[in-house]
């Protein structure tokens, strides 16, 4: 089989039309590909712009309930130094400690000393805690209604 020179060019043309076309069709390829990278991208600048806002009132609304808490830490102790808080919470202190006496009471003084320092404990947990709010609402009622059938059991055991 002999080539002669049209084959040739023939051959020539048809692989360089190929080579058009497959170069052709590789552009709009390309063209697709960056479309939606660009539109990814501005996706992606929007989800951006939208995080940050948010992020930008969460860091307000941070601020502000810390200058909230603080200015409400502030009040909490000035209300504590009132004339009379510092008897009412001695009182309260007692108060507790004795009970717990009365549960306890082999040796007074060592009890006493190991009782009145569980009730300061507790009442300066229930000044900044959780106890705090519980107590506030359901106050005393619920509290020394158990206490109290609990040392009525107490007291009928011994006997």
């Amino acid at each position: 089989m002999e080539l002669n020179y049209l084959d040739i060019l023939l051959i020539i043309a048809g692989v360089a039309v190929g080579y058009l076309l497959s170069y052709i069709k590789s552009r709009f390829e390309v063209r697709i590909y960056k479309r939606e990278l660009r539109e990814y991208k501005e996706h992606l600048n929007r989800q951006m712009k939208i995080t940050d806002e948010g992020n930008k009132n969460i860091e307000k609304e941070l601020a502000q309930y810390k200058k909230e808490n603080e200015n409400l830490r502030i009040s909490v102790k000035s209300l504590g130094q009132k004339p009379g808080r510092a008897e009412l919470r001695l009182l309260n202190i007692y108060d507790v400690a004795l009970r717990k006496m009365m549960l306890k009471a082999p040796g007074f003084s060592s009890a006493w000393e190991v009782s009145l320092q569980e009730a300061e404990r507790e009442y300066e947990e229930n000044e900044t805690g959780l106890k705090s709010i519980i107590k506030k609402v359901f106050r005393p009622s619920i509290s020394q209604q158990i206490e109290s059938e609990y040392t009525g059991e107490q007291k009928e055991g011994f006997n």
